[in-house]
Formats: C-alpha cells, structure tokens, sequence
C-alpha cells in the first residue's frame, strides 16, 4: 500500500448517520446575538404586529356587540361610530403591516452577516487544521458545508427562526385574548390543543432524523460528483462510466429515500395542524353556540356575563390565530431540524483540532562575521538564516536529549551538535540545511508504521536521493520533515534541533518544495509563480522562470505571463504546469528543497533541459529528491534505498551501483520500481 493510499484509507466510507450535535442552537444564537440591537427591533416589531392581530380579533366584539347589532332596525342609524371603530380597526391592521415589513427587513442584514461572520470563521479554522484532515475527509463533503449546509442554515435564520417567533408570540397574544373574553372556551381549546401537540410531535420527531440523514447523503453525493469530475479522464480511459453511473446511482439513492421520508413527514404537518385547526373552528362554535342558545353563563378575565354573538365571533377569530401560529411553527421546524443538521456539521469542521505546533524556535535573518561564525540578528533579507531560540533555552536540552541516545542514533545527533554553528549564548544556530534522522519510527496509523527505527543523516548542501518501491516511505520521509505529521519515536534533527522544537511556518519557511501532484490557481501565471514569495518582484519572478526554462514556453502564451489560469491550469500540459510549479520554488528561494516527483511529468527531452535549471537551482542547498527514474538521481551525492519502511543501502550511485544489491536490480530494471 503507497503512502497516499495510507493517508486515504476510507476515501470510500458510508457518512455517519446521527442527529444534530447538542450545543447546535446556542452556538447558532451566539452568532446571531452580535447583531443585537437589530435583534431587539426585530423582537419589538413582532411584538407590535402580534399585538396587532390580536388586538383586532378582540375588537370585532366591540365592532359586533356595540356598533353592528346596535344599529339594527334603525330607521336612520348614526353611521359616525361604526366608521370611526372600523378606521381605528385599519390602523391596527396598518400597524401590523409596517411592523411585519420592517423585521423581515432587518432580518436579511441580520442573515447575511451572520452567515458571513460563519464562513469567515470556518475558512479561518480551515487554515490551520492539519494535514491528516484533508487526507482523510473527502474534499466535495467539506464544500458541501460552505454551499448546502450553510443555505439550510440561511433560510432558518431569514425566515424559519422568525417565523417561529413570530407565530409563538401570536398564538400567546391569542390565548391571552381568549381567556380575556372567555375561560370556558379557552380551557376547551387548550385541551385540543394537547392532542394536537402530541400528534405533531410524532411527526416532527420522524422527519427530522431523516432531515439529518438527508444532510449527511447530500454531502457525500456532492463528494463523489467532485471526485468524479476530477477523474472524468480516468474513467473514461478504463471505460469505468457504468460503475461509475452504478455508484453514483446507490449514492443517489440513500440521498432520495432520506429526503422523500423527510420531506414526506415534513409536508404532512402543515395539513394535519391545519385541518385539525378547522375541526377545533367547527367543536368551538357548537361548543359556543349551545352554551349561548342554552344561556349558559359565560367569565373571562373582563368579567362574568352572558355569552355575546360578538364574543362568540372574536373567539373564533382568536382560535384560528391560535392554532395558524401552531401550524406554521410544524412547518417551520422541518427547516430548523435541516439547519441544524447542516449547521452542526459546520461546527464539526470548527471543532476539529488545531494543527498543534508547540515549537518556539523561530527563523531570522543574520548577518555573518568575517569568520563565517559570527552572527548578528538583523531585520533586512540578508541572504543568511538562524535558527533563534526563545530567551533562557540555549541548546542544552537538545544536547542531553542526543546524550541519552545509543549506538547510530546517538553518534548521528551528537554529530549534528558538533556541526552546527551557534552564536556564544547558545540562542542562534546558523541555518545550514543538516538533516538527521534518529531512531524515527512513524505511522499514518499509529497501529501499522510505515517507518521502522530508521536513522540516517543528510549533510549541509547534499543532494540526497531517496528511492525504492511505491509504499517504501519516501513520501513520508518529506511529510516529517515538514511537520505535516508528527512522529510516534525518535527524533528529526534540522541544524541540531529537534524539528518539534522549531514552529512551523519557520520550519516550511526554510523548505522549498514542489510536489508529484501539481497544484495551479487561477490567476495569472505571474501571480502563480509568485505564490513562492508574495513579496517577490515580477523580475525575481521572470528570473525564477528562466532558471527552470520555463521562460520560453510562457512567453509564448496568449498574453504571456499575464495570461489567466482558470481550472488548476487546465490549458497547459503536464509538463508546463509541473515546470511553473518548480519556479514557483524556484522564486521562494529557500534554503533547502524537497523534491517529491519533481519532474514525473515532464518529457526526457524536456527533463534534460530541467534538470540543469534544477542543477543551478539545488547548489548550495540541502536537497532532498524522490525519484522512480534513477537516471535523475545518478548526480546525488547520496542515494538511500527504502524498503517497507527501512533503509536497506546507503551511497553514491557508484557505491551502490558496485554493491550490486537492491539499487543495482532496480536500476538495471533487474527488479521493478513498483
């Protein structure tokens, strides 16, 4: 198995089906409370609106019982009253509108900048998570949650939460309303209302695990479509478009059984809340109805009296602005309990660990004494590096670290201590590009190592080859050096200083790389190459281009170096975006490279003409070279031969060429690369 199949080992795996983590909705809130003056005008102009609509229900009493029946076979009845008690009517009305305007107003401002603050934070945290993490999730479910799982959660925040809100505070202005006209009836509606609640509930329970499903499916779907469409060339070389279709249409179909249960069950709430609405109207007005015809007494909290037809008509208003409220509340809560489902996978992403670091030791600029030991720490590029230790450390620990050691382990690190150069005080060591490797044992699970005990070193300005069979660990060896993963056991030594010790925008700062699998983004090819160094000119860029001999071909396109990539490049050939890729290492200028498959994909022809801009490039500088065609790696000054994570030779192409061992069968093709 390859070190890229150990980083991805469930590339495959069905999405874990669960509900909504716990915490989801406080943490949504947290958000949507920094807009809390806008909040409390929303909250205040719902209040208006539910004081409104009910307020106006109570009024038809007064309108019927004062006004309406009043006039009544009158020969020639006062019309000023009713006009008057019907334009104070309107306003109510009025003043509901303009009220439910204005929050749904501010609630789109209150939307838009909490999704925004969202994104912000969770692209922040996308920064610094590990490397482990993008090797091990797949990358169309991690869109997923920028695209669908943050629309879900838009259209809880702009219309399910205020709605909700709204509807409750109406169907409490309602009830409240009620028991002013009557208790009776009032009592009689909210026992209603508990049959009703224990209906919805089952519902709403069963739709909303399969709104969580529903999240989950779509996120793995839009996963494999990404993954389908990056591959689409390979699948159609290997005419894999059926199985391909096959496994898309499995996906497909877990994600349509989800969502049709969801929304079966979602969709079936609003009916049943509003027919059983219609059956409360026609119990309540038989209810009231018998109790006025039969002169049943009547209380509420204006007093006791007989039941009114007027009192009988708001109660019928006051029930349907009840149990309305109730309904759209059921319906909203299919899109709250999607919300939630996708924000709670939002929140898995912002609770993933940190990349940790822990490292103190950080990389300066020094200027270097007469006698090439000499160093004083400067703020301008000086073209020298040291490693500066934070105040009280002066190198002592690393040393009784490397005392502790045994045989080659030890004798490898206490000679990389005696190599290094370091200011009197023990804070500065003179960045020379010294690699060790002590007693490194390393595994992408810890279970199953892929690196067994090896040690080995790597002297300032080597060129060191590390070749062997696909799954040997030469990858790995690089992903450690880098810190894109910690090591189980052992030690890496850089300068003397255990890498753990040295933070890791420092470390990567010191080490160009470029890698098999070539990355471009859209911009122009300036602005790519450039990526290198953010501060480097368009000279030190063109300047970078022409070592590598990519100058001749970018000249050549439309617009030069001004020419926009869109689709990691997909204009170019292989062997131009690969060629880009190594200026852009080129134009960083650091002061060791690694070189994971540097030129895998560029022409021999083309790779002759590389390789000395890559010659011109490596001196002076530690490198590291990972290479399947050994003619690359004749001119290294040691090659190292990696076997199922251990290091069986070690030499010059000559030595190792003369040993006749596994470097010899593999370079005169005895034995297969992979």
């Amino acid at each position: 198995m390859s070190d890229k199949q150990n980083q991805r080992n469930f590339r495959n795996r069905k999405p874990a089906m669960g509900k909504a983590a716990p915490g989801t909705t406080k943490r949504i809130f947290g958000y949507i409370l920094q807009y809390r003056w806008r909040v409390v005008a929303i909250v205040a102009c719902i209040l208006i609106g539910a004081i409104a609509q009910a307020g106006s229900a109570l009024f038809l009493q007064t309108l019927i019982d004062k006004y309406i029946l009043p006039m009544v076979g009158q020969s020639n009845p006062d019309w000023v009253p009713l006009i008057r008690a019907i334009t104070l009517m309107g306003c109510l009305y009025a003043a509901g509108i303009v009220s439910s305007w204005l929050w749904v107003w501010l609630v789109v401002t209150v939307e838009q900048g909490t999704l925004k603050k969202i994104r912000d934070d969770m692209f922040a945290h996308q920064q610094h998570l590990p490397i482990r993490y993008f090797d091990t999730n797949e990358h169309g479910d991690i869109m997923s949650r920028y695209t669908n799982d943050t629309d879900t959660l838009r259209q809880a925040i702009s219309q399910s939460f205020p709605q909700m809100f709204s509807a409750g505070i109406s169907a409490l202005a309602a009830v409240i309303a009620m028991f002013w006209l009557s208790v009776p009836l009032t009592l009689f509606v909210l026992l209603f209302t508990v049959l009703l609640y224990f209906i919805v509930r089952a519902i709403v329970g069963r739709a909303g695990r399969y709104f969580v499903k529903q999240q989950q499916w779509l996120g793995d779907v839009n996963a494999f479509v990404e993954e389908s469409v990056n591959g689409q060339k390979v699948i159609k070389v290997f005419n894999h478009e059926e199985t391909t279709q096959r496994t898309f249409d499995q996906k497909n179909q877990e994600l349509f059984e989800a969502s049709a249960e969801a929304n079966t069950w979602g969709n079936v709430t609003m009916p049943v809340v509003g027919n059983m609405g219609y059956v409360l109207y026609i119990l309540l007005a038989i209810v009231g109805g018998a109790m006025a015809l039969g002169g049943v007494g009547n209380f509420g909290l204006s007093g006791a009296g007989p039941l009114t037809l007027g009192t009988l008509v708001s109660l019928l208003t006051l029930s349907r602005s009840f149990i309305n409220p109730l309904g759209q509340v059921s319906m909203q809560l299919n899109m709250v309990m999607m919300a939630l489902a996708g924000a709670s996978r939002i929140f898995a992403l912002m609770d993933e660990p940190v990349e940790s670091d822990g490292g103190t030791v950080t990389l300066v600029n020094v200027e270097l004494g007469e006698d090439g030991r000499t160093m004083t720490e400067v703020d301008h590029e000086t073209g020298h590096w040291a490693w500066k230790r934070e105040a009280g450390d002066d190198g002592t620990r690393s040393l009784k670290a490397a005392e502790k050691l045994h045989g080659t382990a030890r004798e490898v690190a206490l000679k990389a201590k005696e190599q290094a150069i370091t200011s009197p005080d023990g804070r500065l060591t003179l960045l020379q590009g010294d690699v060790r490797f002590t007693n490194v044992t390393f595994g992408y699970n810890p279970d199953k190592p892929v690196l067994h005990d090896i040690t080995w070193f790597a002297k300032p300005g080597q060129k060191m080859a590390l070749v062997g069979a696909t799954g040997a660990g030469k990858t790995t060896v690089t992903n450690l050096i880098n810190r894109f993963y910690d090591i189980q056991e052992g030690q890496i030594l850089y300068d003397g200083i255990d890498v753990k010790n040295i933070r890791k925008p420092d470390l990567r700062r010191s080490l160009g790389v470029v890698l098999q699998d070539v990355n471009l983004f859209t911009g122009t090819v300036m602005d790519n190459i450039r990526y290198g160094r953010l501060d480097a000119t368009d000279e030190e860029c063109i300047e970078a281009a022409k070592l590598v001999n990519a100058d001749g071909f970018i000249r050549m396109l439309p617009q030069g170096y001004q020419t926009v990539l869109e689709g990691d490049g997909s204009g170019l050939s292989q062997g131009q975006r690969q060629l880009i890729s190594i200026a852009r290492a080129a134009v960083a200028d650091s002061p060791a490279l690694i070189l994971d498959e540097a030129t895998s994909s560029i022409d021999t022809r083309t790779e002759e003409v590389v390789q000395a801009g890559m010659d011109a490039l490596m001196k002076g500088r530690t490198v590291f070279v990972i290479a399947h065609r050994l003619s690359t790696v004749r001119n290294s000054d040691v090659i190292m031969v990696l076997d199922h994570g251990r290091i069986i030779e070690r030499g010059s192409h000559d030595e190792l060429i003369a040993l006749k061992g596994e470097y010899y069968q593999l370079y005169t093709g005895a034995v297969e690369l992979e």
